[in-house]
């Protein structure tokens, strides 16, 4: 099986790089910072799953790292990689991401450290539940709501909801990221994807870029990759190469999405698509494009690799997959990158929204619900340039000032610091 390549520099050292850079522009306090870094709560059990004659055992994390702004909020991934420090660096990111787009919510993470694709439905039902009975305590619509993330999705949600409300009553908001017949919201499934194109689509004119003919190569086809890729072409974009797990095509004229992910549930390997030339891996991010959209595991540009890309524009549609030395490396370059706490926070944009919509019992069509969506990535790219502007900064130390000086903000009114 082909691997991407992948730094060694781990997602926890990427976000806290980042957090110490804008803290420093901020000027935060030695005392304050260590605060703003630390989790709140950090919870860690044992998952056990009977695989034939033999018990496996299994670590699950959650990690509320801040709530100054509203209940906790961050996604379960199930990934043999999973540890507690990654988790850490995601509920971190989550807090900063919570607070740059505006919404009432602070962050945490969770996760199991299982290799899901050796398990079955039912394994994957079992270690679901064993992980709501451990942490029941934790959870709450108005205290910790996760939602899907790596190798999860809206059964997996559906059943935390079942488990958690056996223990407490009937309580929709518990988990968001549901399936529509259990009070899940219109467009969350490809929330975080279309947040990719959107913002994509609201920066293009002052870049100087066309949507139309746009050349888009997706590192990662899982639902964050395929998602952007498919409206990315619904808009007039090409999507030129594109890889996953298994490795990585490129056609110059364009590849269907919708025909390739169609390959892929019929059971085909990426690359065996008929409809375009299979190369390296290593060769996708060094294909000549307008905009790169890395949507893959953290990581995956680094110093080796950030020289050879050839887009204009970078659009993390990832959680940090790029190490501080490929952005100095892309800023040399002029390369332009959308930080992850803007680029993919439309997943978590949404599941606000079907938050608010479980608590009021009411449900909101998609158009609204993509609406609403746009506004606020539109508002918030706005405040993100500003901020880049005022402060003569990259995009994502400005993201992450703006995100920093909410969170202190919360914090004193709430007195934390008195």
């Amino acid at each position: 099986m082909a691997t991407l390549p992948r730094a060694d520099l781990s997602s926890y050292e990427i976000v806290n790089h980042h957090f110490d850079a804008a803290a420093d522009r901020l000027e935060v306090r030695d005392d304050l910072r260590d605060m703003l870094r630390t989790s709140r709560r950090e919870v860690q059990v044992q998952i056990r799953v009977r695989d034939g004659d033999h018990i496996r055992v299994f670590k699950g994390f959650r990690v509320q790292h801040n709530g100054a702004r509203g209940p906790f909020k961050g996604g379960l991934r199930y990934h043999h990689a999973v540890d507690l420090d990654e988790v850490r660096a995601l509920a971190q990111l989550m807090t900063w991401k919570t607070a740059i787009v505006g919404i009432p919510f602070g962050g945490a993470k969770g996760g199991i450290d299982c290799p899901a694709d050796e398990l079955g439905p039912r394994q994957i039902e079992s270690i679901t539940r064993q992980l709501v009975d451990r942490l029941d305590e934790t959870l709450g619509p108005q205290r910790d709501i996760p939602a899907p993330d790596v190798n999860t999705n809206a059964q997996v949600m559906a059943w935390i909801m079942d488990e958690w409300s056996k223990l407490h009553g009937e309580a929709p908001a518990i988990v968001t990221g549901k399936p529509i017949a259990l009070g899940g919201s219109y467009g969350r499934e490809t929330a975080t994807g279309r947040g990719v194109i959107d913002i994509l689509d609201q920066a293009a004119p002052d870049l100087g870029l066309d949507l139309d003919g746009l050349r888009v190569v997706v590192q990662g086809f899982g639902n964050v990759g395929a998602a952007a890729a498919r409206i990315a072409h619904g808009r007039g974009c090409r999507i030129v190469g594109v890889a996953d797990h298994s490795g990585a095509i490129a056609h110059p004229a364009g590849l269907d999405p919708d025909a390739l992910a169609q390959h892929l549930r019929g059971g085909g390997a990426l690359t065996e698509f008929p409809e375009a030339e299979r190369i390296d891996p290593g060769e996708l991010l060094g294909l000549d494009c307008d905009v790169l959209i890395p949507a893959a595991l953290g990581g995956m540009i680094h110093g080796e690799n950030a020289d050879g890309i050839r887009a204009r524009v970078v659009l993390e549609g990832a959680n940090s997959p790029t190490t501080p030395a490929a952005d100095a490396i892309l800023a040399d370059k002029g390369v332009l990158v959308v930080p992850d706490v803007l680029a993919n926070a439309g997943g978590v944009i949404v599941s606000y929204f079907e938050w608010v919509q479980n608590l009021q019992h009411f449900r909101w069509d998609e158009r609204d619900v993509h609406e609403r969506l746009a506004k606020i990535l539109h508002r918030s790219l706005g405040e993100v340039r500003a901020r880049a502007e005022d402060l003569g900064c990259s995009w994502r130390e400005a993201a992450y000032a703006l995100g920093i000086a909410r969170v202190v903000e919360a914090l004193e009114l709430r007195g934390a610091f008195g």
